[in-house]
């Protein structure tokens, strides 16, 4: 089961977007198998308030469309700590609405199926999905349209 945190900090995505988030979400982790309680939260902001975050964790001053934080990666040295009936908190997604609202009619389709996509790449990218090679951007992007189709979201 998914607990979901989402945070409109634009004030300007509607709730119907944002229940579509929330049933595509649920979806996606049904279909990725997890069984177990998780933790996601999703934040909608500004053009600005992403790109300050893109160059505080990334080095990159420039906004961008989705970043995800994953919480529960291992870094080196790192010990895993699972404590039973706590849930795994995934991370966090931050979506850029004035980007969304752009690449949205660049590519010709609603809002609604652009905040979709964004929302369920970085969920992927929480997972430990990642398209940093060729062979990982087929399968990231090849299980996003799987998942996308299965929901009924596809282009």
């Amino acid at each position: 089961m998914l607990q979901l945190d989402m945070n409109d900090e634009t004030g300007l995505v509607e709730d119907g977007i944002q229940q579509l988030v929330v049933e595509l979400l649920h979806h996606a982790i049904k279909e990725e198998g997890l069984t177990d309680e998780t933790e996601v939260s999703v934040t909608f902001m500004t053009d600005e308030a992403i790109q300050e975050v893109n160059k505080m964790y990334r080095g990159i001053d420039a906004a961008t469309d989705v970043i995800s934080f994953a919480l529960e990666e291992m870094t080196e040295g790192e010990v895993e700590v699972f404590v039973e009936g706590m849930p795994t908190i995934l991370g966090d997604i931050l979506i850029a609405v004035p980007t969304a609202e752009r690449q949205a009619k660049e590519y010709g389709h609603s809002l609604k199926r652009e905040i979709g996509f964004l929302a369920l790449h970085g969920l992927l990218h929480l997972l430990g999905y990642d398209h940093m090679t060729e062979e990982d951007e087929k399968k990231m992007f090849g299980r996003q349209d799987e998942i996308l189709q299965s929901f009924g979201l596809s282009r």
